[in-house]
């Protein structure tokens, strides 16, 4: 719709930032939203979301999702820079994706549930993502502002392999230690023939999932140039070819723990109120494990 209109929104208070609304409704439990976007000559760019609140202009033209974009598998993987048609796919599906997992913890696993973040708001998103010197894509920034974290239960963050969303404070220092040994190595290689210098990290890299709540060792991160996930380590090991997006990484999630009985990456089970994937159960604890079974 903003591809089609790009003028139907109204001034937001944020220099050259327009807003729209979007009805709550489209999403499960989700309540109406606030789009900000800037209006160039030449495209339309998201930069924020968050929820709608009293506060913000009464007037404001509802999105109320009767265009329903297009959800071509290769549009879907473009991601941000295909315009904001893929992006309200994205935020959906995100939206979606989420509140499917949060719903089966919330049922299944009250611990690990408690142990979510409550979601950040623009302002700290902003405030990230003018530290990393970056954009940060439309999907990521819609997980953060629906949960800014996993403070983990028992140890365990509530992702496959027990691994933990990481929270915007650890983002930003993995994130500087990564890109300051990534600058070491570029001064130390710096004679070197292209050929041979050694690229472990660049800087659309972001960190986004670590191996647990307490441990940054290795993880996950989100290639803003590419829109898939990567994994990453303290101790810069060979990576494996993900070729995951943060939507479909999500999805899976969802569809392991909704249907255990088909998972292939990993199988869900309990701890008491605590979700414990299979590999990453503590031999110590395998007897007390019960195995989801639906």
């Amino acid at each position: 719709m903003l591809a089609d209109d790009p003028d139907m929104g109204r001034p937001s208070g944020l220099p050259g930032i327009l807003t729209v609304t979007v009805d709550g409704d489209m999403f499960e439990d989700c309540p109406d939203l606030s789009v900000g976007y800037l209006r160039e000559p030449d495209r339309v760019e998201i930069r924020f979301l968050r929820a709608a609140t009293a506060g913000d202009p009464s007037d404001l033209p509802a999105v109320d999702g009767s265009a329903e974009p297009s959800t071509d598998i290769h549009e879907r993987e473009r991601g941000r820079s295909a315009g904001p048609r893929t992006a309200a796919v994205t935020v959906r599906e995100v939206a979606d994706a989420w509140q499917r997992i949060v719903t089966w913890l919330r049922s299944n696993a009250p611990d690990s549930y408690a142990a979510l973040r409550t979601g950040a708001d623009s302002a700290a998103v902003a405030a990230l993502e003018a530290s990393l010197g970056i954009p940060i894509p439309v999907e990521l920034r819609t997980l953060w502002m629906l949960t800014a974290g996993d403070d983990g239960a028992e140890g365990r963050g509530c992702l496959p392999g027990n691994m933990a969303l990481m929270n915007l404070d650890a983002v930003a220092d993995r994130y500087r230690l990564k890109t300051a040994a990534q600058a070491h190595q570029d001064t130390l290689h710096a004679d070197r023939p292209a050929e041979e210098q050694i690229t472990r990290w660049t800087a659309t890299r972001i960190p986004v999932v670590a191996l647990g709540p307490a441990d940054s060792t290795a993880g996950l991160y989100l290639d803003a140039a590419t829109g898939y996930l990567g994994s990453w380590s303290r101790s810069n090991e060979p990576q494996g070819d993900e070729l995951d997006t943060l939507v479909t990484y999500l999805e899976e999630t969802a569809d392991m723990l909704e249907a255990p009985a088909l998972a292939t990456r990993d199988k869900p089970g309990l701890i008491d109120g605590t979700l414990v994937w299979l590999s990453g159960i503590d031999p110590a604890q395998e007897s007390r494990w019960q195995p989801v079974t639906g």
